[in-house]
């Protein structure tokens, strides 16, 4: 049997249930895949596809053992907005008492959309802040800008000075840490875009503290995303803290370490591990390796997880048009295409894919490309993948969909973007209307 059959129990987000005979409780050969107490078929059938289905209990559980990891320290949780950007998300999120962490003046707006107050638990990351966003940061009181050049450092003392008002601060370090991921999102380096060398900070420290409308607050460092080791983790922690050390001596207050995101998930495990008891303790590990180098620092510590809040907690549901063949080689033809979830193209990422009915007792399997409609070879979701035999009309569900998922969804081709639903047990809501074609082209002419 496949991996990609031998989905489990992806609790408390997705499972496969028994179809029952009858009145009769007798178990059936057949399983559908559920979203917590909602069916992926009737999602489907009620909200075409393809569709975007998040499971709330899923961004809950992970949330909590984010604060039961770190529970021992002083701390916020600043989600990654750029993780998934959704309102509905967002607001989940707001509720439970998460800050955020924006790269963006939009994402900010999306933030104080949702409430206003989670300005103060906000920082706003990104190397190419204009001053526009941040004299709306500035005016929104957000908790800390994170800066990551000279050049940035003295247009936010402008941008301050103009409002008059104190803009709180944290200077993103690079320290030159390599971490073992995809070198697109591996920031950690020199020869990365990111940050400022950390040879170079307590000179830049110098000149803000002597700068009227600026406050130094705290030390930010990120080294990428998708990291599964947290060996780079505890390394990057222990240069952030012996400069902490270095700024204190020099007199400045440093309030707050902003740790960064990056904790990555485990996309090629299609079984029960991605919510089980396993991920609780992969956040302690990573808790321990964060902060075991600040022991005695008394610090806040900012922490930014995205992905692996909101990765397991998504899927992407497709349905097979045609089932086609060249030569020796076998392609489902799905209604999703690379316009909506494009990171198997950009990333060549691996994506479990399985059956919304599977079979339980030994399908037939076959070696398969699942690939979309879009006029481009690099149009795919999977290759030679071992699928279990489907139909023209089957239901397949893309896992780990959540993250970086619809956020970089596009309307190449001119396709409308696909709809978002938000399960909560037994309710499914819409948190994003699919689009229509005439909005595609509304704003031209």
């Amino acid at each position: 049997m496949s991996r990609e059959n031998r989905l489990a129990v992806r609790a408390p987000g997705f499972s496969y249930r028994a179809i029952k005979k009858g009145s009769a409780p007798r178990r059936s050969s057949r399983s559908l895949l559920y979203c917590e107490d909602v069916s992926a078929a009737g999602l489907a059938e009620r909200f075409e596809t393809p569709l975007y289905v998040y499971s709330a209990a899923t961004i809950r559980q992970r949330m909590e053992a984010f604060a039961r990891a770190f529970r021992k320290v002083p701390h916020t949780i600043c989600y990654s907005v750029k993780a998934n950007s959704n309102l509905g998300i967002l607001r989940l999120l707001a509720k439970m008492g998460c800050g955020f962490d924006v790269v963006s003046g939009g994402e900010l707006e999306r933030v104080l959309e949702v409430d206003r107050r989670a300005a103060k638990k906000t920082v706003f990351s990104g190397v190419g802040k204009t001053k526009l966003e941040m004299r709306a940061a500035l005016r929104a009181g957000i908790l800390l800008f994170n800066v990551e050049s000279e050049s940035e450092l003295w247009a936010l003392a402008e941008c301050a000075a103009q409002l008059k008002l104190t803009a709180p601060l944290a200077l993103r370090v690079n320290p030159d840490i390599h971490a073992e991921t995809h070198p697109y999102i591996s920031t950690g380096l020199q020869k990365h875009k990111f940050g400022v060398p950390v040879g170079e900070a307590r000179r830049l420290y110098a000149l803000a503290s002597g700068t009227k409308y600026l406050k130094v607050s705290g030390v930010s460092v990120h080294i990428g995303s998708q990291i599964t080791d947290v060996k780079p983790f505890a390394a990057t922690m222990k240069r952030v803290a012996d400069l902490v050390r270095e700024l204190r001596s020099d007199g400045h207050a440093i309030d707050y370490i902003d740790a960064g995101g990056g904790l990555g998930i485990n996309y090629q495990e299609v079984g029960p591990s991605q919510n089980s008891p396993r991920f609780p303790a992969q956040v302690s590990a990573y808790a321990a390796a964060v902060l075991g180098p600040l022991r005695r620092l008394r610090v806040h510590v900012l922490l930014e997880p995205g992905r692996s809040i909101v990765a397991p907690a998504g899927v992407l549901l497709t349905r097979v048009i045609y089932r086609k063949s060249n030569g020796g080689k076998t392609f489902l033809v799905v209604d999703a295409g690379m316009n909506d979830l494009i990171r198997p193209s950009l990333y060549q990422a691996h994506h479990g894919i399985v059956p919304a009915l599977r079979e339980s007792h030994s399908p037939q399997t076959e070696s398969v490309d699942v690939v979309g409609p879009v006029c481009e070879t690099g149009d795919f979701f999977a290759r030679d993948r071992p699928l279990p035999m489907v139909k023209e009309g089957d239901l397949l569900a893309i896992l780990d969909a959540g993250a970086y998922g619809m956020v970089l969804a596009s309307n190449y081709n001119t396709r409308p973007r696909p709809a978002e639903v938000l399960v909560d047990r037994t309710s499914a809501r819409v948190i994003r209307r699919r689009e229509t074609t005439a909005e595609l082209y509304r704003n031209e002419g």
